[in-house]
């Protein structure tokens, strides 16, 4: 795993501006969002060509939260008719192709490692993986 210095981010996002949003339109960085006036958009967000984010019940990504290519977030499953706002805490991280589903929060500081499927509530500062997600290991 690469973890990037402060001064490798800042550079990164140095000219970050918020993207333009149109519900169910790709936007220029080929993501999608259905329900855009319910999601809230935090300062310097990274979110992967291909992830779809279904807002319809609120989600949340607070500032620096990365997301990787072809995620699915959803505030609403239409198979198990569950519901909730979904939230991505400060600086957390979300692994290529992963799953985040209903009334979940994923924790400040933490990572979800690829192709995980994350049903329930990921606390601060931990590495979690797997279907359904496991604890990897705590952060100092």
């Amino acid at each position: 795993m690469i973890i990037l210095d402060d001064t490798m981010s800042k550079d990164r996002f140095a000219s970050w501006k918020p993207p333009e949003i149109e519900n169910g339109q790709l936007t220029k960085y080929n993501w999608l969002v259905q329900h855009k006036d319910n999601l809230k958009l935090g300062y310097k967000t990274d979110i992967g060509a291909f992830s779809y984010i279904n807002a319809q019940h609120g989600v949340v990504i607070e500032d620096e939260v990365q997301i990787g290519s072809h995620c699915s977030i959803y505030s609403v499953s239409t198979i198990d008719d569950k519901q909730g706002e979904v939230v991505l805490k400060k600086n957390c991280r979300i692994g290529s192709h992963s799953v985040v589903m209903p009334g979940v929060t994923v924790g400040e500081n933490s990572i979800v490692g690829a192709f995980s499927f994350v049903n329930k509530d990921v606390p601060d500062n931990v590495v979690v993986a797997g279907v359904p997600f496991k604890l990897i290991r705590k952060m100092e």
